[in-house]
C-alpha cells in the first residue's frame, strides 16, 4: 500500500469524512484490520478563508506549496488536497513536489462520463462556480458542458458553505434552498449535480435530486484508494 498525504482542513468537517471513506475503503476491499496509510495536514480554515475572500492567492499558493513539501518530507507518496476550490491552485501545488496530484475533477469527470451523460450542474464556492479552473478540466478532458446557478443563487450557495457547512451546521431552510437551486439547473438541462464542494454532501443527498448528484468528497477519497492499493475499485 502507497502513502497518501492528505492535505486537509479546508474544512475539517469535510476533512474527517475524507478520512473515513478511506478507511472504511481500504478495510472493505484488504478485509481484517487494514486501514489506509496516510498523513493528514490539517490547515487553519479561517486564514485560508480570510485570504480567499481577499483575493489574496499568491499568498495561499505559497502556504500550501510549503505544506505540500511538509507532506513529501513525512512520506507522503501522493497529494490529496482535500477540497474543491483550493485546486484553483494545482498546479503550484504539484509543481512543489515530485509527487503526483490526485485531481478531484477527474473522478468527478469519469464518473459522469461512465453513466453517458453530458450536461451537468455545478454547486460550490463563488470560487469554484464562477472561476474557470474547475469547469474547462470538466471540459477539456472529459467533454461535458457546465452549468451555474444564476447570480443571486451563487451567492446564496456560497453563503450556506461558509457561513454554515463549514461550522458543522446543517439547517433545514438551506436544504431547500439547496433543493430549488438544483431543481432550478435541472430546467435548464442539467443531467446530474457536481457537489463540488467538499461540504455540501453534508446537506444534500440523492433524496433532494430528481438527477444523479456526484459527490466530490467521496469520488476523491475513493480514487485515492485506487492509486494508494495500485488497483481499481470492484
Amino acid at each position: 500500500m502507497r502513502t497518501l498525504g492528505l492535505l486537509g482542513g479546508m474544512s475539517w468537517e469535510s476533512s474527517a469524512h475524507y478520512y473515513r471513506i478511506l478507511n472504511e475503503e481500504v478495510r472493505r476491499r484488504l478485509g481484517g484490520s487494514h486501514s489506509a496509510a496516510c498523513l493528514l495536514l490539517s490547515v487553519d480554515f479561517a486564514e485560508i478563508a480570510a485570504l480567499q475572500h481577499a483575493g489574496d492567492w499568491a499568498t495561499l499558493g505559497l502556504r500550501l506549496q510549503a505544506h505540500a513539501r511538509q507532506l513529501a518530507a513525512g512520506g507522503a507518496e501522493a497529494l490529496v488536497l482535500c477540497t474543491n476550490t483550493m485546486h484553483c491552485l494545482a498546479d503550484e501545488i504539484e509543481a512543489a513536489t515530485a509527487l503526483q496530484l490526485l485531481h478531484i475533477a477527474d473522478p468527478t469527470g469519469a464518473a459522469i462520463q461512465a453513466k453517458g451523460l453530458r450536461t451537468v450542474g455545478l454547486l460550490g464556492t463563488a470560487f469554484t462556480m464562477e472561476q474557470a479552473f474547475y469547469r474547462e478540466r470538466l471540459t477539456a478532458r472529459f467533454g461535458l458542458e457546465v452549468l451555474v446557478p444564476e447570480a443571486t443563487a451563487r451567492q446564496t450557495v456560497h453563503r450556506i458553505i461558509y457561513e454554515e457547512l463549514v461550522r458543522g451546521e446543517v439547517r433545514a431552510e438551506s436544504r431547500a434552498a439547496y433543493r430549488a437551486i438544483i431543481a432550478e439547473l435541472v430546467a435548464r438541462g442539467a443531467e446530474g449535480i457536481v457537489l463540488g464542494c467538499t461540504e455540501i454532501m453534508l446537506l444534500v443527498d440523492q433524496s433532494d435530486s430528481a438527477v444523479p448528484l456526484f459527490d466530490t468528497t467521496r469520488l476523491h477519497a475513493l480514487a485515492a484508494v485506487d492509486w494508494a492499493l495500485d488497483e481499481p475499485r470492484d
